[in-house]
C-alpha cells in the first residue's frame, strides 16, 4: 500500500492509495465539519439529499442507471461522528481500467467526475433543493431518529455517551433531533449546503492500481475549480488530560426489555500520543478480546453476562464496557466489572495476557490493506488527527508496550458514567 497526499487547495486534499491487490478502484469524498447542536440535523438531511440527484443525474434512478452503464459501479454514502466532528461520506467503486473489456476507456476519470458531481453539484430546482426530495428525506431522518430505540444495545451506548458529554458536541446524536426538522425547506437547506461546502474540510481518496494522471484530473475538474480555499471548520481530535472523576454518574432508564444493558463509560487520563498504544493493550486485556478479563471472569466463569466486552474510543480517550445481563444481576455484575478494573490497577495480569493482546491487535492492523475501505479509513484517521504513522510503525509501537506501561494506564482509568437500561 503506497500512500500519498497532495493539497489541491487550502483545506482540500487528494489522497492516493496505490495497491495492485484489487480489480477495483474505490473513490471516496469526505466532508468534515464541527459537530454543533445547531447544524447536526441539517448535516444529516444534506447527506441524504446529495444522494438523490446531481446536475446531470437528477434522480436516484438516473444515478443507478449511470452506475449500471459503468460496468455495475456501486455508489453509497453515510454519516459518521468522529471525535467532535460530523463526517459526510460518499463512495463510488468501479472496475479498474486494466480489467475493462474495451481498452481505451478511462473509467477512473469518469468515476471521479461522477462522484464529485454528486457531492459538489447537486440537483437544484429554482436555486434550491427540490422540495419533494427535502420532505421525503426529512421523513426518513425522522423515522431513523425515532427508531433509534429499536436497537437496545446501540441505544444504550448512545445514551451513555449522551450522559457523559451533556451539552458537548460528542454527546449529540449523529442524525440529529426531530424538533429541528420542522423549519427546514429546500431554500434554507441549499443556503446551508453552500456554506458547508465552502467551509468544511474536504478529502478525496482514490484507492486502486492507479496511474499518474489523477492529480491532473482532480485539478482540472470544474467542480473542484469552483471551490474556494478555506481554513477548514473542524476539530483536530487530540483529546488529552481527561480528569479522573471524583464520583460516578449513575443513570438508570426503564423500557420494555427482556435483557438489561449495562454500559460503563471510563475516562483515560493520558497526556501523550504514544500512550494510546498502551491503552489499546490495556483495553484488549480488560475486555477487548475472548481472552479478556471481562469475557473470562464476568461471562464465562460467573455467568453474569450474555455479552461482556470493552472498546477503546481513541478520538475521545474513553473506554466503554458493554454488558448484556439478567436485570436482577445488576449489582453482582457491576461489582465484578469494577473488580476487573481494580485488578488491572494492581497489575493482576500476565505477560502472556500482554502477548495475546499484542497478537490480536497486530493481526487486525495487518488486515487494513486487505480491504480498500479499511485502507481509506486508516489513512483518513491519520489525516484527521494529523498523525503520520505507517502500518509498520503502528505495529512497532504496539510491540514496545510493557507490563509497566499497561499498569500506568490502568492507574489512570476512572469510571465516569454507569448507564443501566432495565424493565
Amino acid at each position: 500500500m503506497e500512500y500519498k497526499q497532495t493539497q489541491i487547495k487550502k483545506g482540500i486534499k487528494l489522497h492516493t492509495i496505490h495497491t495492485d491487490k484489487f480489480k477495483t478502484n474505490l473513490i471516496a469524498v469526505f466532508l468534515t465539519t464541527k459537530l454543533t447542536r445547531e447544524d447536526v440535523t441539517k448535516n444529516a438531511v444534506i447527506s441524504a439529499l446529495l444522494r438523490r440527484g446531481s446536475k446531470t443525474m437528477p434522480s436516484q434512478e438516473e444515478i443507478s442507471k449511470q452506475m449500471e452503464e459503468m460496468y455495475g459501479a456501486s455508489f453509497d454514502c453515510g454519516l459518521d461522528k468522529t471525535g467532535d466532528n460530523q463526517v459526510l461520506k460518499f463512495y463510488l467503486e468501479t472496475v479498474n481500467d486494466n480489467f475493462l473489456p474495451q481498452k481505451g476507456e478511462d473509467m477512473l476519470k469518469t468515476s471521479l467526475e461522477k462522484l464529485l458531481e454528486i457531492v459538489l453539484n447537486p440537483y437544484i430546482e429554482n436555486s434550491q433543493f427540490k422540495e419533494e426530495y427535502v420532505e421525503q428525506e426529512k421523513n426518513n431522518i425522522r423515522q431513523r431518529i425515532e427508531g433509534k430505540i429499536d436497537n437496545k444495545a446501540r441505544y444504550s451506548m448512545d445514551r451513555c455517551i449522551e450522559e457523559m458529554y451533556k451539552n458537548e458536541p460528542f454527546g449529540f446524536y449523529k442524525f440529529g433531533y426531530v424538533e429541528d426538522l420542522e423549519g427546514m425547506n429546500g431554500k434554507n437547506l441549499y443556503e446551508y449546503y453552500q456554506n458547508l461546502i465552502n467551509t468544511c474540510k474536504i478529502d478525496v481518496f482514490v484507492s486502486g492500481n492507479l496511474n499518474d494522471e489523477i492529480d491532473q484530473v482532480i485539478h482540472a475538474n470544474q467542480n473542484i475549480v469552483n471551490l474556494k480555499e478555506r481554513t477548514p471548520n473542524y476539530v483536530i481530535p487530540k483529546e488529552f488530560n481527561k480528569v479522573l472523576p471524583e464520583k460516578e454518574n449513575v443513570v438508570t432508564e426503564s423500557m420494555e426489555v427482556t435483557q438489561g444493558k449495562l454500559i460503563l463509560g471510563l475516562n483515560v487520563a493520558i497526556d501523550k500520543e504514544n500512550l494510546r498504544y498502551d491503552t489499546l493493550i490495556y483495553n484488549s486485556i480488560l475486555g477487548g478480546s475472548a481472552n479478556s478479563k471481562m469475557f473470562q471472569n464476568v461471562r464465562e466463569k460467573a455467568h453474569l453476562a450474555y455479552v461482556a466486552s470493552s472498546s477503546y474510543l481513541r478520538y475521545k480517550n474513553n473506554i466503554f464496557v458493554n454488558c448484556g445481563i439478567e436485570i436482577g444481576n445488576y449489582e453482582k455484575a457491576l461489582e465484578l466489572i469494577k473488580q476487573q478494573i481494580e485488578d488491572m490497577k494492581k497489575g493482576e495480569f500476565t505477560e502472556e495476557d500482554i502477548e495475546n493482546a499484542k497478537k490480536g491487535i497486530i493481526a487486525t492492523i495487518k488486515t487494513i490493506d486487505d480491504e480498500q475501505d479499511t485502507g481509506i479509513t486508516y489513512c483518513f484517521g491519520q489525516e484527521l488527527s494529523q498523525s503520520d504513522v505507517s502500518i509498520d510503525e503502528y505495529i512497532d509501537n504496539i510491540q514496545k508496550v510493557t507490563k509497566e506501561d499497561v499498569i500506568h494506564i490502568a492507574q489512570n482509568v476512572g469510571i465516569h458514567t454507569i448507564y443501566f437500561l432495565k424493565d
